[in-house]
């Protein structure tokens, strides 16, 4: 990648993470506010990590599997924050028409597998979309399959690894490494020194980066995807920062340490992600502040939009799952 596309490839993702933020802001006063029926899940901390995943890859020709709070890797990935709004809201014009309980959504036929919030199940999901792609002769894939450090605990994140492994997948599980599985810090959760120990044991290539850092991100990010795609094998990802929020807005969080909290409080991922595309020279402050401006805009005209759209109703709604065929977006 040379220079001109570096540039352009980490700008895509900054302004994905400013939109991501912008929404999970509109997010969490809507759901005070008692607009949104069902859980909201923010990535604040995770920006960094989702928006690198998900500018790599290609809508149609790659597999994505994105957590509940990836909302930069949607953005990334070219999911409207429109059609997010309209699964939060139940908006009957969206994707799955308000009947996915508001944050397990996807697109399998444009390579989204929609989320399961056993991430552990959502793991052998992807690993067989990856083999049906190889099956019907396709070329120049990859996949990346979105986990927690909770769940490379999990029964089922470990049989499908090793399926993936064994199969020589071109899949990059990225491991977000937030310290905390739900409630579960980090020291109660496993006892390697790193994660990444966990990805070499299934013989998978391991790498690991600190999640705030955007562009250390971006470069790992793209060199594990890269690596997949190219035929070298299932790439391990760790990366490691802080989910700054409670597992959801019902979750005040109060199980993190102060200390933690501190530790993390001048490494917010979009913070230093905008210090980081000033440095290089490659935006003013002037724009940044004006993509913010664009991005909380967008937000709100989409939320506008999706909260005058209908929901379903039971009486008329045909609830068959297989009679339907998915608009594009």
């Amino acid at each position: 990648m040379n220079g001109s596309e570096w540039k352009e490839t980490a700008l895509k993702a900054y302004r994905a993470m400013e939109m991501a933020r912008a929404f999970d802001t509109k997010l969490s006063a809507l759901y005070k506010a008692g607009k949104i029926y069902g859980g909201v899940f923010l990535g604040r901390g995770h920006e960094a990590i989702a928006a690198c995943e998900g500018v790599y890859l290609q809508k149609g020709r790659d597999v994505y599997t994105p957590f509940i709070r990836e909302q930069a890797g949607r953005c990334a990935w070219g999911n409207s924050v429109l059609e997010s709004a309209r699964c939060y809201l139940g908006s009957t014009c969206g994707i799955m028409r308000g009947r996915e309980g508001n944050v397990h959504w996807g697109n399998p036929h444009e390579g989204t597998v929609a989320t399961i919030s056993h991430l552990g199940a959502a793991v052998s999901v992807a690993a067989g979309m990856l083999i049906a792609k190889r099956m019907q002769g396709e070329k120049d894939f990859a996949g990346v399959i979105c986990i927690g450090d909770g769940t490379t605990s999990v029964g089922a994140t470990h049989e499908a690894c090793n399926l993936i492994a064994v199969e020589k997948l071109p899949a990059v599980i990225v491991v977000t490494n937030n310290q905390y599985a739900y409630s579960t810090p980090n020291s109660q959760e496993f006892a390697c020194k790193s994660l990444c120990e966990r990805g070499i044991g299934y013989g998978m290539t391991a790498h690991e980066c600190d999640g705030t850092d955007f562009l250390e991100t971006l470069q790992v990010m793209g060199r594990a995807i890269a690596a997949a795609r190219a035929g070298e094998g299932p790439q391990w990802v760790v990366a490691n920062t802080l989910r700054m929020c409670g597992h959801g807005e019902h979750d005040d969080a109060s199980y993190i340490p102060a200390e933690v909290k501190e530790r993390f409080a001048d490494r917010d991922p979009l913070a230093v992600a905008r210090r980081q595309v000033q440095e290089q020279g490659w935006l003013t402050a002037e724009e940044v502040a004006a993509i913010q401006t664009a991005a909380a805009e967008e937000v709100q005209q989409a939320m506008a939009q999706a909260q005058k759209e209908p929901i379903p109703d039971p009486a008329t709604e045909d609830w068959s799952a297989t009679s339907w065929k998915p608009t594009r977006y």
